[in-house]
């Protein structure tokens, strides 16, 4: 039935409205009222290449990236500011709740909607950050007794200055550098400012490895110094991923404003389909 000349055929989902005119016949014609985004803006709005998606769910749902980059900057920059010793700081103890709750809560909650969605980069970057944040927790929260473990009278202090206890968080720490290097590449494909963002991290857990990796063979001076390093690095990466959640917003929000994120997706070929054509070698790089 129309109503006022305008119909809408249910059972459709087209993004079409269906006009008609009975002045002129019942002709049919169509007005477009979805909106297709470029791949250059898909990928500044979630951080993940543009893929064919099955449902409508980044329709029905908040983009859910800023949300967990507002926890992971937020956890980050203290981070940073510690390692650096702004302020005469000198222990993490004091900002727990940055590894338990303002970073992994919201970086899993961010994780469970990318993975409703379907994005798969921005997925699996949530993850990484939020185990990270709370296995290094578990390191700076004295009820677990970690450090204390490694000292043969039980004193925290002295564990915590042992060599077995340094050269295994120097060791766990050069894993990720070499995880985050390898997510750096895949980044490549995104935008300048996300790739710098990786660039960063991976070069700042080589740095905290080092300092780590110092203090267990007694050189202090130079283990001190590295940490500070690894804490202006992670800092820049803090300030960048800051940078990135305000364009985000900005873009979600529809301001006027256009900031730039150096879009490098057109520097690689795209593919249409999806995986099972790609193997198949059914799909050409466009």
């Amino acid at each position: 039935m129309a109503t006022n000349g305008v119909t809408n055929r249910k059972g459709e989902d087209d993004g079409m409205i269906h006009v008609t005119d009975d002045k002129m016949g019942g002709n049919l014609s169509h007005v477009k009222t979805g909106m297709t985004i470029s791949p250059e803006l898909f990928e500044k709005l979630y951080l993940t290449p543009k893929t064919p998606a099955v449902g409508d769910f980044r329709k029905r749902f908040a983009n859910p990236t800023p949300l967990g980059l507002m926890g992971f900057i937020i956890s980050a920059t203290t981070f940073a500011a510690i390692m650096m010793g702004w302020g005469g700081s000198t222990t993490l103890v004091g900002v727990a709740g940055i590894f338990f709750f303002t970073g992994p809560v919201l970086l899993l909650l961010a994780l469970i909607f990318e993975w409703i969605m379907g994005n798969f980069l921005s997925m699996m970057i949530m993850g990484m950050f939020a185990v990270f944040w709370l296995s290094f927790g578990v390191l700076e929260t004295p009820s677990w007794a970690i450090a204390t473990s490694y000292s043969p009278t039980g004193d925290a202090a002295e564990g915590a200055a042992s060599k077995g206890y340094n050269a295994a968080v120097a060791l766990y720490l050069l894993v990720w550098g070499f995880w985050l290097f390898t997510t750096w590449i895949f980044t490549l494909k995104t935008n300048t400012v996300f790739a710098a963002i990786f660039f960063f991290a991976f070069i700042s857990s080589f740095l905290f490895s080092g300092a780590y990796w110092k203090v267990s063979t007694g050189d202090y001076g130079m283990a001190m110094k590295l940490q500070k390093a690894g804490g202006a690095t992670f800092f820049v990466l803090a300030l960048l991923g800051y940078y990135i959640t305000v364009v985000m917003m900005a873009a979600e929000m529809r301001m006027t404003i256009s900031l730039p994120v150096g879009d490098l997706s057109h520097f690689w070929p795209t593919h249409p389909g999806d995986l099972a054509d790609m193997e198949q070698g059914e799909v050409k790089a466009e």
